[in-house]
């Protein structure tokens, strides 16, 4: 009866999902019917409040500053310019005859830099409208091209990225941002060429088939920067800050430091292994929002308003987030799940990456979240699989990214909400453009992920 309850809770929560209600809502009242169900009604207070809203409270402890320093980030460099400044210049640079391209490889610059999906999309779209629109590529690439750039590669992939998804990983396997760089740049050309060649294809049928742009609102969003583009390579430098800053301060810079006191229990008696990738994100995070702030006094309307908007963008993200594992916790705390986990971690018993990108793909499939999957799965299994991990001397960097690559796949089902925001932002439906999404964000990405699985079981991190 627990393994049904179980179930029939994950088969709720992926149905409201899709049906638009929000997972702060759904996610206490389905762990609830689990316990329920599961005979164990008399518990739900306790579990509520002691399994429930630990979970959730853990993760959000330990992940807010890089949520609300990652949104700041993100809205500083939409209200500096510097974000419309990059995307702008790249699509100039690469012209109408890379137009797809083009696209593409803004939306990756700026996500690779920490800049949020969100941002990346209203500040690219309309470039992309205008140029599609110029060169009569149909309207209905651009969610794709965006998908690409900002769901794929970047996302799970680039040694580096400040990605949350690459971050939540770290403190379960003892790692830093580059885990397993290698193999993150392997699945990146995997990624970015698989997706590329699928645009392009499908841009050489609709030619074939003399479909243009279409008639379409640009809907563009007026953008206010004192009259003035900033300039591209000084708006890199803060992406420039945040990757580079994030290499030195893991490899270099903290390492230095008198690290001795963690070991104190005041502190967690933690090791600095525990908190090296966080902290190395965090810095850099930070030192690029004073960068930003510092050369656009004049330029950014209200600074104030900047840092409040983005601090308040970041709740939501954040508390959904945690919210889907404080559920996992409780799925984890009864019975029927010990049954379940004995089953998934026994799908190739003695490779156990294969087992933990099969549940963190599942699960970020059914709560339509990347991070929300993968933070349910290493929340109730990430101690387990670092165990296996030295058990069969499998290197934590390869568990590190295999996790992140897992969760960027099945994630992007049409209940995903960046998806259905991106479709919104730039006017479309699921009907015109999902499929190319489906395509170059969960086919190539998990296509991507089993050859990376074989290398990594044949080669071993690297």
């Amino acid at each position: 009866m627990s393994i049904f309850a179980i179930l029939l809770s994950l088969a709720l929560l992926m149905y409201f999902a899709y049906r638009g209600v929000s997972v702060l809502v759904l996610a206490p009242i389905l762990a609830i019917l689990a316990v329920v169900l599961s005979g164990q009604g008399s518990e739900s207070m306790g579990i509520y409040t002691q399994v429930f809203m630990e979970g959730m409270g853990g993760f959000a402890v330990k992940y807010f500053p890089l949520f609300i320093l990652g949104a700041i980030f993100g809205k500083l460099m939409e209200d500096s310019g510097y974000a419309y400044s990059i995307a702008q210049y790249i699509v100039n640079k690469l012209g109408d005859k890379h137009a797809l391209l083009a696209v593409v490889i803004a939306c990756g610059i700026l996500t690779y830099g920490g800049v949020s999906v969100f941002v990346v999309a209203f500040a690219v779209y309309p470039i992309a409208a205008e140029l599609f629109k110029q060169v009569n590529i149909p309207k209905r690439f651009i969610p794709g091209a965006i998908s690409i750039g900002a769901f794929t590669f970047t996302m799970t992939a680039l040694p580096g990225s400040p990605a949350i998804h690459n971050a939540i990983p770290m403190p379960y396997f003892q790692t830093d941002a580059f885990a397993a760089p290698g193999l993150g740049l392997i699945s990146a050309v995997l990624m970015l060429g698989g997706g590329m060649l699928w645009m392009n294809h499908q841009l050489r049928l609709a030619h074939q088939n003399n479909e243009g742009y279409g008639t379409h609102t640009l809907n563009e969003k007026e953008l206010d920067l004192g009259g003035k583009i900033p300039n591209f390579w000084v708006a890199l430098l803060p992406i420039a800050i945040v990757v580079g800053g994030n290499y030195l301060f893991s490899k270099i810079i903290i390492p230095l430091w008198d690290n001795s006191y963690l070991a104190d229990e005041k502190f967690g008696g933690v090791t600095l292994s525990s908190v090296l990738g966080l902290w190395s994100i965090i810095i850099s995070l930070a030192i690029a929002c004073l960068f930003v702030i510092a050369f656009n006094f004049k330029r950014i309307k209200n600074i104030a308003d900047s840092l409040n908007k983005g601090a308040t963008g970041s709740l939501l993200p954040i508390f959904n987030t945690a919210s889907e594992v404080g559920y996992g916790s409780v799925i984890a705390s009864l019975a029927g799940f010990a049954i379940i986990q004995h089953f998934l971690m026994g799908i190739a018993p003695n490779n156990p990456i294969i087992s933990e990108a099969i549940i963190v793909n599942v699960l970020a499939g059914i709560t339509g979240s990347a991070s929300g999957g993968l933070g349910i799965a290493l929340e109730v299994m990430g101690a387990n699989y670092m165990q296996l991990a030295q058990q069969y001397n499998i290197d934590p960097q390869l568990m590190h990214r295999i996790a992140a690559l897992a969760s960027g796949g099945l994630d992007a089902l049409p209940h995903n909400g960046a998806v259905i925001t991106m479709l919104t932002i730039c006017g479309l439906t699921h009907r015109e453009s999902y499929k190319d999404i489906f395509v170059t964000a969960v086919v190539v990405p998990i296509i991507a992920l089993i050859v990376v699985i074989i290398l990594g079981t044949v080669f071993g991190s690297f």
